[in-house]
């Protein structure tokens, strides 16, 4: 039985460089929990966020802090009170307290990981573990997003930022879904006025107003991040033919949510996107990867 785990802990905001490796004591499990040893963790832009002190921990004290939205892990214990999961079963978890802003317990950035059964959702005993971290909460996040853009099926989705995390599993998911799929990278020309049915956007600032003119009448708009800022301007004129701007955060993810969009996405059988795999305990240059634009899809770290 683990009592102790290699962690990657912040104990300030700062640079990548503020990633450091500690060796963290092991809580004993209370009623309704499972612990499971990681296999795989993906770096998400949040991540980067909150390291930078853009976005604050909502807690007190803040630090010592361990980061990770999300991680891939296998059964080692379970608690009282637990029938869903046994040793050895495969599982995730992502947001819900978990890491994140709200911090409710330490991340994915470990070797070992604790949470209550119900945020957890099984998969498959034979599943790759870091193609499906490569998925992860970017799939939720795409496949959550989509739901509000409503039927995809012979549509035409023009997707932003296609070779960031979301971006790179959203084409895929789109495809996957019957769309015709529009990926708008960096230097990609600028759809032209009203060429789509629906958008979904992970960039939003500047480029805002060009992605809504996409949108052809009656078409629809989902913001699920904005890496260029939130800031934006468009022409409201454009709104009276029936185009409908909505948007979707992981922020409001559970449980149930969780377990239904995994579902769907074992279901649908999606490759993964173009992945970068680092050990823990380079957990700082994965930062630094990501935040120099060096790396195209996902980062996935393992222990």
């Amino acid at each position: 039985m683990a009592t102790k785990s290699r962690a990657v802990v912040m104990r300030r905001n700062g640079p990548p460089e503020v990633l450091g490796i500690e060796e963290l004591a092991l809580a004993p499990l209370v009623r309704g929990e499972v612990r499971l040893r990681t296999l795989a963790s993906a770096v998400n832009h949040s991540d980067l966020q909150i390291r930078a002190g853009h976005w604050p921990i909502l807690r007190e004290p803040r630090f010592p802090y361990v980061p990770g939205l999300e991680a891939v892990g296998e059964v080692v214990e379970v608690a009282d009170g637990v029938s869903e999961f046994a040793v050895g079963d495969r599982a995730w978890t992502a947001m819900q307290g978990f890491g994140g802003v709200r911090a409710e317990r330490d991340g994915g950035y470990a070797e070992f990981f604790t949470v209550p059964a119900s945020v957890l959702a099984p998969l498959p005993a034979g599943v790759d573990a870091v193609a499906f971290a490569a998925i992860g909460l970017a799939g939720v996040t795409a496949i959550e997003g989509m739901r509000r853009l409503g039927p995809l099926g012979g549509k035409t989705l023009v997707i932003s930022g296609a070779t960031g995390g979301v971006g790179a599993v959203a084409a895929g998911l789109g495809r996957a879904l019957g769309a015709e799929v529009i990926a708008l990278e960096r230097n990609s020309p600028a759809p032209q006025p009203g060429s789509a049915d629906a958008v979904l956007d992970s960039v939003a600032g500047p480029l805002f107003p060009t992605l809504v003119s996409a949108l052809r009448p009656e078409g629809r708009y989902c913001i699920v991040g904005a890496a260029a800022g939130g800031d934006v301007a468009f022409d409201v004129w454009s709104l009276l033919d029936g185009r409908a701007l909505t948007g979707y955060s992981t922020e409001t993810l559970d449980g149930t949510v969780l377990r239904r969009a995994t579902q769907e996405l074992i279901r649908l059988r999606l490759p993964p996107p173009p992945t970068r795999v680092l050990p823990l305990a380079e957990a700082a240059r994965a930062h630094a990867l990501i935040e120099e634009r060096a790396v195209r899809g996902r980062v996935v770290l393992v222990p």
